[in-house]
């Protein structure tokens, strides 16, 4: 069974190795104040509250590709020749190039939907390679997503999945869809669309209202994020309701977001960094998942659309955008 960060908080202080470590930390967007917010600075909370403390029990060797996933194998290996005591990397793909990159070095992954199907552990109890991690997403938070458009938009029938293929592929989305019968199940039409950067967004938003789409659900990416203001503008431009994996998108002009507690999640990885500083292999520490979903609703983003959001869904929110 997966751990729970709301089972497993962070008590008391630890203490912390003696020598200095040093932690590999890799993102593929941009230092930006709401990714610092959400993933680096919960991290070092969770640190200083085990007993670490920065520049005198570790340091922290940062790269971020601010956007451009093409630049990542170099980040890494940038980074992998610091010989650091640990790599903390943010993403599926991230953590993919990290464990074809090295076998030696432990890699704590955050943001990982299923690292069983990833290749990136045995299982979830016990990963069993030089991988560990948490995950912000739970079986079925897709067409969760999908299933509020369809709360929100009932008369819709066809909606869209934008995807960036170089962390989730069409085919895969499709599969898996299909396996989930969620077009059957909500009684619309399901269709990926995919953009590898800002120069295919506009072409897949054309796309999109060649097909008439009612709604488009865009999966989080560092690429997306980064680029998150233009995907807005195009939301709104083509009048689409969306949804996204991760309140920090909504500033953009989001409607609604529904995703794990990624600053839960962050804080918590402190003490998978403790255990491996401490000598515990990265195979022997169980993945965890996050427990917590989070439902933020943008009511500027309905009122620009004509939306009215029902009752049902605004009870169920955790933030409302006014």
């Amino acid at each position: 069974m997966l751990g729970s960060l709301s089972a497993w908080p962070l008590r008391g202080v630890a203490q912390p190795v003696g020598k200095m470590a040093r932690i590999g930390f890799i993102g593929g967007s941009a230092p930006d104040p709401v990714v610092l917010r959400t993933w680096v600075e919960p991290m070092r909370q969770g640190l200083r509250e085990l007993g670490y403390v920065e520049g005198q029990h570790f340091t922290i060797d940062f790269r971020w590709s601010e956007g451009n996933q093409e630049r990542l194998p170099g980040l890494l290996a940038e980074l992998l020749a610091l010989l650091p005591d640990l790599l903390v990397v943010l993403g599926p793909r991230m953590a993919i190039l990290a464990k074809d990159a090295t076998t030696a070095i432990p890699i704590v992954a955050l943001a990982i939907d299923d690292p069983v199907a990833a290749g990136l552990a045995v299982s979830h109890a016990r990963p069993g390679r030089n991988v560990t991690g948490l995950s912000g997403a739970f079986q079925g938070i897709v067409e969760k997503r999908l299933q509020l458009m369809k709360d929100i938009v009932p008369t819709a029938r066809r909606f869209a999945v934008l995807t960036n293929p170089f962390t989730y592929g069409r085919a895969g989305l499709e599969s898996y869809l299909q396996k989930q019968n969620v077009e059957r199940t909500l009684g619309v039409r399901v269709m990926v669309f995919e953009a590898r950067g800002p120069d295919d967004f506009d072409a897949a938003f054309a796309a999109m209202a060649r097909e008439r789409v009612d709604a488009v659900a865009v999966l989080a990416d560092s690429t997306f994020w980064v680029h998150r203001v233009r995907l807005g503008e195009l939301c709104a431009k083509h009048r689409l309701p969306s949804v996204w994996g991760g309140a920090g998108y909504l500033d953009a002009g989001g409607l609604i977001s529904y995703q794990g507690d990624l600053t839960a999640m962050a804080r918590r990885s402190a003490s998978f960094i403790d255990k491996i500083l401490k000598g515990t292999k990265p195979g022997d520490i169980p993945f965890e998942q996050v427990t917590k979903l989070e439902l933020v609703v943008n009511l500027k983003a309905a009122k620009a659309l004509g939306l009215t959001i029902p009752q049902s869904v605004l009870a169920g929110a955790d933030q409302v955008i006014e």
